[in-house]
């Protein structure tokens, strides 16, 4: 039996958050033909991300109303707009509600939090709005991808794919998995090293997160008074 890998689409979000874990199970298809690749969204219009690049939607909500997988990636300004899209967040309700497996990239974790499926469960996501997911009922973690019943939830951005690894394990298996990696040559060697988070001040992030909702979240001030007390 086909199981289908659905990722969701809307205006703003980040580009990478969606092509990266994309590629990865798209290669897990091209293996394995029990799986399929769709993506998601209101329509089939392009829409825009937060770069020049635009994305189009394989399918409707409507026409794939039931995945088996449900991937959900974040942005900034498109993210925290889609927080208060009440017809949204019951798209991603309804598509979750029977999947195997929901994941999330960068903020896009804050969407499953405000669409209720986070509560009491432990989540990650950008570093810098990681926080928020406390005022969902999540447990925020720091880590690379956190995996808590059926939800697997990554940090920002270049984490989905590392998420989507994790994914096609569990799917799948390791031996596909490392395939996969193998073929997208994903070896990761940044010319700057890695992070040093302890020399990270997150908290002195937190004015430019709390001008961000709002500027976004101005016409709604339940929720923005919910994000930033």
């Amino acid at each position: 039996m086909t199981k289908t890998i659905a990722f969701v689409l809307y205006p703003g979000l980040t580009v990478l958050d969606v092509v990266g874990p994309l590629q990865v199970v798209t290669g897990l298809s091209q293996l394995d033909p029990r799986y399929r690749v769709v993506v998601l969204a209101e329509g089939t219009a392009p829409l825009p991300s937060d770069t020049p690049l635009g994305l189009v939607a394989s399918h409707t909500f409507d026409e794939i109303p039931e995945p088996d997988v449900l991937i959900v990636p974040g942005g900034m300004e498109g993210t925290m707009a889609a927080l208060a899209d009440d017809t949204f967040l019951e798209r991603i309700r309804r598509a979750a509600a029977g999947a195997d497996l929901v994941g999330s990239v960068c903020t896009g974790s804050l969407l499953l939090g405000a669409a209720g499926l986070l509560e009491g469960r432990r989540a990650t996501g950008h570093w810098s709005m990681r926080h928020l997911l406390e005022r969902f009922g999540a447990v925020p973690v720091a880590e690379r991808w956190v995996e808590d019943g059926r939800i697997i939830t990554a940090a920002g951005v270049a984490a989905g794919i590392d998420m989507a690894l994790a994914l096609v394990e569990r799917l799948a298996g390791e031996e596909t998995a490392r395939m996969v990696q193998l073929w997208i040559e994903y070896d990761p060697q940044p010319p700057l090293g890695g992070i040093d988070w302890d020399g990270v001040d997150i908290p002195s992030y937190r004015p430019i997160v709390d001008g961000l909702l709002a500027t976004t979240l101005a016409d709604h001030p339940e929720l923005l008074g919910r994000l930033t007390a």
